[in-house]
């Protein structure tokens, strides 16, 4: 077995938190929100490191093969594997594809999302060197980001015991459903809880044989559909009537919740999740006035705003704790700590037409 890990990258999302420069046809994975790069190209030069990784398998849809294929180049970096999705099946089915796509049955497999931001790679990195003996073990292990604030928007993970043999690691007690404020300050102030991230490492093998113990007609599924898959380069089209026969779920219900060995090493290495517009004010750089502005943007007597200008000039004059973001003939305004209500919007306009 080798040291080697091979990158497994979930690209296929298509949320609309970010709206309105997050779209379905371009969703924010594949956006310059935070610098120069795409989140899904950070995330692909998070894995560069060629004494730690292989080259990585990316999952994805089929409508955005062009964009991904476009910034892969972009980035100089070629794929082991393209793996097109032909519809949506949540991610227990995605990296049950991406599994079976390894070349090796024992392939060590770091799942990550693609839509992700962390800032201090190197303490990410030093986390999953760390996990690599409880991988190759065959424990299913999750990185739990140290939380710094109550959260209700994201999941956690309690531990549980120290890992006989693992300094930093724990058996994972359980998986908490996104909680109340009051649940999250409860969790906070206790201790041994952790947000959930959705970053994963384990063996190709190990997770199939979980799969195939919890949730066997995935798993029948996923291998009817590689068996069936078109093969074009490095593009992978696995056959749609059997990926779509496989049920829909994610990989904390499907297999993290119901698996007898899952492991949590606590990690804090500047992660966000770029969940929504204030989340992304929280990670950037703020001018004297404390506004974080992208694009032609003018601001007097303005503070604490968000400011995101694509396509289009954005003057302001005396506002304070607003979001403002306009994107092509799109203009969103409302005021901070309400971006979750993005989708409320969304929703309406989806009504509407």
């Amino acid at each position: 077995m080798t040291d080697l890990i091979t990158p497994v990258i979930l690209s296929g999302g298509s949320g609309t938190r970010l709206w309105p420069v997050s779209t379905d046809e371009r969703p924010k994975q594949f956006l310059n929100l935070n610098g120069p790069l795409s989140m899904f190209q950070l995330t692909l030069e998070r894995c560069l490191e060629p004494k730690l990784f292989n080259p990585p398998i990316i999952v994805g849809s089929t409508k955005h093969a062009a964009l991904a294929e476009k910034q892969l180049e972009e980035t100089g970096i070629t794929a082991a594997a393209h793996i097109l999705e032909p519809c949506a099946r949540n991610t227990a089915p995605a990296i049950a594809l991406a599994a079976l796509a390894c070349e090796n049955p024992q392939d060590l497999m770091l799942v990550m999302p693609s839509d992700h931001i962390i800032k201090n790679v190197s303490a990410f990195q030093k986390a999953v060197r760390q996990s690599l003996p409880l991988a190759k073990a065959r424990w299913l292990v999750t990185f739990g980001i140290t939380p710094n604030k109550p959260e209700t928007g994201y999941g956690y993970i309690q531990q549980g015991d120290n890992i006989v043999g693992s300094v930093d690691s724990f058996a994972a007690k359980r998986f908490v459903e996104k909680p109340n404020m009051e649940n999250a300050e409860k969790m906070l102030a206790e201790g041994g809880h952790y947000w959930n991230a959705g970053i994963f490492l384990f063996r190709a093998d190990t997770f199939l044989s979980v799969l195939g113990e919890q949730a066997p007609e995935m798993l029948e599924a996923a291998q009817k559909a590689m068996d069936g898959a078109h093969r074009d380069g490095t593009q992978v089209k696995p056959d749609e009537p059997s990926f779509a026969s496989a049920p829909s779920d994610s990989i904390d219900y499907a297999v993290m919740e119901k698996a007898e060995k899952v492991a949590v090493t606590p990690v804090d290495p500047g992660w966000s999740d770029v969940g929504s517009w204030d989340s992304l004010y929280e990670i950037s750089s703020a001018d004297d006035q404390s506004n974080v502005v992208t694009g032609t943007v003018t601001m007097i007597e303005s503070s604490n705003n968000l400011v995101h200008a694509d396509g289009m000039e954005i003057s302001t004059y005396g506002i304070e704790n607003l979001i403002i973001v306009a994107s092509q003939n799109k203009v969103m305004v409302m005021p901070r700590s309400e971006s979750q209500n993005v989708r409320k919007i969304v929703m309406e306009k989806n009504k509407d037409n």
